[in-house]
């Protein structure tokens, strides 16, 4: 393929490297960037489960909030009043999500019992994310650590009952945090359990999150947010906003973003085919088992040979994990030493290319 056959670029998140940004902006090659929907599986994205939706942005991923996304664009310009079809589809999906419990992650299975005890005062609830992660980075102009939202929380109500909620990826042990989880004790609840956001969020009164889609899910329920960031959610006027954006000045019905941001936006694939598909057939889907076709045989089988025969690179994690480490962070060496083969496929930096390169040639992970 050459320049004259208009080619396009793909990258995950803001992963592109510096050179190839300025590569394509200098040739004038139209640069896409590829994200999770906001339905996104039936295990959490650590399983390494292929996403029942995908977002493909033609400006920014939509939690970048320095400059407009594609779904800004739409929630700021879509003449939602004039599509009631549109709308009429919105409201039922709503409904949807609501009867079934549905979220992004769809991973937890509902505790025989409730996860909280009787309640006795109106409830917070505190979303945790992780630290670093780029939607905090991106998406405040000043971002907070999860101990101070939840001391923010704190602060705001003074008569609640505060229960921080550690992300699901921490909770796997998957991600790190940097949560003081003893020192947070003294003033919050901290549920431990791996349980649906749906069902963290039964008895809450309010929710406090810094950018988390869960915020969102909240609203769905009607459940009051307060958000530190600035999600896509934010800033049409159905949020509590401790941070400003001037682009923002449209004033949108719940109905109106969630049509926006799952109905206009993304893209839906059938899980087992990966054929294009709707948001109704894929949460038609999620009603059903889903895991133990993501979980298939072929996908165990790739890992064993990504180990090679008898495991024979697993004596090279514990080296190669620490020089992830160093090129990259702790964190990076937690999921290469979880998706040995798989992390290098996604990694922006040229040193991890070459390492994985070495390790895992092309077509050649066989024992």
């Amino acid at each position: 393929m050459s320049l004259e056959d208009g080619p396009d670029f793909f990258v995950w998140s803001l992963n592109l490297p510096e050179a190839a940004r300025r590569f394509a902006a200098a040739h004038r090659i139209p640069v896409y960037h590829v994200e999770d929907g906001f339905i996104r599986s039936a295990v959490l994205q650590a399983g390494r489960t292929p996403p029942l939706s995908l977002i493909v942005d033609s400006r920014t991923p939509y939690f970048d909030s320095r400059q407009p996304s594609d779904l800004e664009v739409i929630l700021s310009t879509y003449d939602f009043e004039a599509d009631p079809a549109l709308m009429d589809r919105a409201a039922s999906a709503i409904e949807m999500l609501r009867r079934g419990g549905i979220g992004k992650y769809n991973s937890g299975e509902l505790a025989g019992r409730p996860i909280y005890p009787a309640k006795t005062r109106r409830r917070v609830l505190v979303l945790g994310q992780v630290d670093g992660d780029a939607s905090i980075r991106y998406g405040a102009a000043r971002p907070i650590t999860n101990d101070a939202l939840v001391r923010l929380a704190a602060a705001d109500n003074p008569d609640a009952e505060i229960i921080y909620k550690p992300h699901p990826d921490v909770l796997a042990g998957v991600r790190s945090s940097r949560a003081r989880l003893d020192e947070l004790a003294r003033i919050a609840t901290i549920l431990r359990v791996r349980s649906p956001l749906a069902q963290a969020l039964e008895t809450i009164d309010h929710v406090y999150s810094m950018t988390s889609l869960g915020g969102f899910e909240a609203l769905l329920r009607g459940i009051p947010v307060t958000v530190t960031g600035l999600p896509f959610y934010a800033g049409w006027g159905l949020t509590d906003d401790r941070h400003d954006n001037l682009r923002r000045t449209r004033r949108l019905t719940l109905t109106q973003v969630f049509a926006g941001a799952y109905l206009l936006y993304p893209l839906y694939f059938e899980p087992e085919t990966g054929a294009r598909t709707s948001f109704e057939d894929v949460i038609r889907t999620l009603y059903r088992p889903l895991a133990p076709a993501f979980q298939s045989e072929e996908s165990r089988v790739s890992r064993r040979k990504a180990l090679g025969l008898f495991g024979w690179r697993r004596s090279f994690l514990p080296l190669v994990s620490s020089l992830v480490g160093r090129v990259g962070t702790e964190e990076d060496a937690r999921y290469f030493e979880a998706f040995p083969a798989d992390f290098f496929q996604e990694r922006p930096e040229a040193a991890l290319r070459r390492i994985g390169a070495l390790l895992f040639p092309p077509g050649r992970l066989g024992p």
